[in-house]
């Protein structure tokens, strides 16, 4: 039968879990949270990413539910921890950078300028709302993703994909 997933050639014909043990074994050290993003499919649009960048960890904080279909399955192959409020989330990033990917604070300052540390944990908020003032105060450090359009950002999704895709870019390509 064959395997109609989503997956390269290499994990085609293993169980999600054997999927999910392979890549544990090569993870990166980024990690990534979401925080209370408004849009289902957006949450599952930054799995799906997460997953295609290997990340260690996916942080939920806030709203619980998201729409999986967006995740494309990939939920399956991460650990992906939820958490009812920014303290607890905060707690388990002892040691770690944490960085705000968000355009609208004058702290932001440009993407592409960024050198990354091995132990980064890269947070995305809403796009209506961003990230909250809470979670943004505690950020060592904001950065925006540079525009060269009429708009001045692109979709959190999006967003996610680029900075994930640099910072693999920096510390693992």
């Amino acid at each position: 039968m064959e395997d109609t997933r989503n997956l390269v050639d290499e994990y085609k014909g293993l169980s999600n879990e054997e999927v999910f043990e392979a890549l544990s074994k090569k993870r990166n050290t980024l990690e990534v949270a979401i925080e209370n993003v408004e849009h289902d499919f957006n949450i599952g649009t930054v799995v799906r990413n997460a997953n295609s960048f290997n990340v260690s960890k996916v942080h939920i904080i806030g709203k619980k539910k998201y729409n999986r279909r967006g995740a494309m399955c990939t939920d399956k192959y991460l650990e992906i921890l939820h958490w009812d409020n920014i303290g607890d989330f905060l707690a388990s990033q002892e040691g770690r950078e944490l960085v705000a990917i968000e355009n609208n604070t004058p702290r932001a300052l440009p993407l592409g300028d960024k050198k990354f540390t091995e132990k980064t944990t890269l947070i995305f908020g809403s796009e209506n709302n961003g990230i909250s003032a809470e979670l943004l105060e505690k950020a060592h450090d904001v950065r925006y993703i540079e525009s060269f359009g009429s708009t001045r950002s692109v979709n959190v999704g999006v967003a996610s994909g680029i900075a994930m895709y640099e910072w693999v870019r920096q510390l693992v390509l």
